[in-house]
């Protein structure tokens, strides 16, 4: 282990432009479930919906009260706080080293850790909009609702800001995902396994030689990486970056 953490750190003294792209893993250290484990949020309760179709555009039209009740009590943490593996990001980003974080996750914690270049590609589940007249809205405000949030303004239902199953992404980060993994020396891939489509095919417009991948679980592009290491990611980030720091007195 202690190998793989020196390899790391050597990739990264020796890059000037870091792509970190995290998924539900990055997260879990903060308490918040993954998606796909047996603890996971698709092996949740759905008081007899499946939790996957519960996330759904269709789901959320028909049942908007269900949808909410699921959503509040399973998918939003608002007590979760960013772990070593957020704080190391930040750190790189504000050396210089790291220019952007793509994330899967839509809890909000790389940028709650200080991360300011972070392409959400599902969404942040802390940001809310009227579907009619767009005003925005804070999570808060989902909560302080008792059962479906509607806009104080036009009286129309409020939504979280997310992608939905049989939604698309949103062409704008897709594009600008795509040129920073391009542009990249590096690409450390950490806390995903790389099976949520169109997300994990982004990995492939990078051209270079130093993907890393830290991840508990395989993944498909582990034989193209240059390192590949399954354990935590805030302990594998933590170490990196102390050995950064002490590489640099």
């Amino acid at each position: 282990m202690e190998r793989d953490i020196q390899r790391l750190i050597e990739l990264i003294e020796s890059s000037k432009n870091i792509v970190a792209f995290t998924g539900a893993g990055v997260s879990t250290e903060s308490g918040i479930p993954d998606f796909r484990s047996s603890r996971g949020i698709f092996n949740m309760d759905g008081k007899g919906f499946p939790p996957e179709g519960i996330l759904s555009k269709s789901f959320f039209e028909k049942y908007p009260d269900k949808f909410y009740e699921f959503y509040k009590e399973r998918l939003v943490y608002r007590d979760a706080k960013p772990n070593q593996c957020h704080i190391a990001l930040a750190e790189l980003e504000e050396e210089g080293r790291l220019k952007t974080v793509i994330t899967q996750n839509i809890d909000n914690l790389h940028t709650a850790a200080g991360t300011k270049n972070v392409i959400e590609l599902h969404g942040n589940a802390f940001q809310n909009y009227c579907v009619k007249c767009n005003k925005k809205f804070d999570v808060d405000y989902i909560y302080s609702s008792l059962s479906v949030p509607t806009c104080d303004y036009c009286g129309e239902i409020v939504r979280p800001d997310v992608v939905l199953y049989e939604e698309m992404l949103d062409e704008d980060k897709i594009y600008k995902a795509k040129w920073s993994i391009r542009e990249a020396d590096m690409v450390i891939v950490i806390g995903t396994s790389l099976v949520v489509y169109p997300a994990a095919n982004l990995i492939r417009y990078y051209e270079g030689d130093k993907l890393v991948i830290i991840n508990m679980t395989e993944t498909s592009l582990d034989d193209y990486a240059e390192l590949v290491i399954r354990e935590k990611a805030g302990m594998i980030m933590a170490e990196a970056s102390y050995g950064l720091k002490l590489s640099s007195i």
